[in-house]
């Protein structure tokens, strides 16, 4: 699917789009308000899950480009329940100008998508989180000047952001190394989609049991939370199978100096991060919480055919 149509997955783009958006992402960043380039348009803000950064993130971005995004919550809509999920997307689709959908399953955003006849953005599915990797990857590129033959190890489930993480590194040129503990490694479809795009841009995908030797010369170190919503009755099971992968200032030690270290939020202090992590002088997490708006700003540019350069 091009971007012009939406962004379900990473897989979605080619790796020229990947770079073009983390371009457009770092110049609107510099120009922060565009109110010119999306004057009139409407996103509509479909959520079956809770948000901080998404909902915020979106609807600044919005204002700033100068359209206008409307958050409906799922007691509002009740997808699925109340009315049919192409019920929904058809409706909306003569409303506004496109959807950002952050859901339980990814098979509601490829419904939505395929109903609906605007754009819909991936704001959060069970299977991926585009708008977190791509964010991701104008952060590296901020603070180390490049992406192409980094090394980025992502320590702990191999959930959505993994998913989502893995395929734009390989994409872009990255090296990627994953430690999790056994049954909860990344699915074989996302690592042969991820090896395929490797061994077109030169990267190399190492996964691992053992956290320190994904972690041993990284120039990126980047955890996630243990349990994720919808998980709540695995809590204490999970818990468990992780309670080794718990990143710190000794395994952060282990990667290269200057490497820097990443968490999506929110994060569980204690549990996949130690205390006091997120202010170690490695951290560039509220960096990258912040690079979410920008990159969004892109993502919505893009779809919505604004030129931002």
């Amino acid at each position: 699917m091009a971007i012009s149509t939406g962004l379900l997955s990473i897989a979605d783009l080619t790796p020229e789009e990947t770079q073009r958006l983390i371009q457009s992402a770092a110049f609107l960043k510099r120009r922060r308000k565009s109110r010119s380039l999306l004057k009139g348009k409407t996103v509509a803000l479909l959520f079956e899950k809770p948000s901080l950064r998404t909902r915020v993130s979106f609807e600044v971005a919005m204002w700033q480009l100068g359209g206008y995004a409307i958050y409906l919550s799922p007691a509002e809509v009740g997808l699925g329940k109340r009315e049919s999920i192409a019920d929904v997307a058809r409706t909306l689709s003569r409303f506004v100008d496109a959807i950002v959908a952050r859901t339980f399953a990814h098979e509601t955003v490829e419904l939505l998508a395929k109903y609906g006849s605007v754009p819909v953005i991936n704001g959060l599915s069970d299977h991926e989180h585009p708008c977190q990797a791509l964010g991701d990857l104008l952060t590296i590129q901020e603070k180390k000047g490049h992406l192409k033959g980094l090394r980025l190890a992502y320590v702990g489930d191999g959930n959505n952001v993994a998913r989502s993480l893995i395929l734009g590194a390989a994409a872009v040129g990255m090296d990627f190394a994953i430690a999790s503990p056994p049954g909860y490694e990344l699915d074989k479809q996302t690592l042969r989609q991820a090896k395929k795009l490797a061994s077109e841009s030169g990267a190399r995908i190492t996964t691992v049991s053992e956290p320190r030797r994904a972690v041993a010369g990284a120039d990126v170190v980047y955890t996630d939370v243990w349990v994720s919503m919808g998980q709540e009755a695995e809590s204490e099971m999970r818990r468990r199978a992780f309670a080794a992968y718990q990143v710190d200032a000794a395994l952060l030690s282990k990667a290269k100096e200057g490497a820097v270290f990443m968490h999506p939020l929110p994060g569980h202090h204690g549990e996949e991060i130690a205390e006091g992590l997120l202010d170690h002088p490695q951290s560039v997490v509220f960096d990258q919480a912040e690079n979410r708006l920008h990159i969004q700003k892109a993502i919505l540019v893009r779809a919505l055919g604004g030129k931002p350069a």
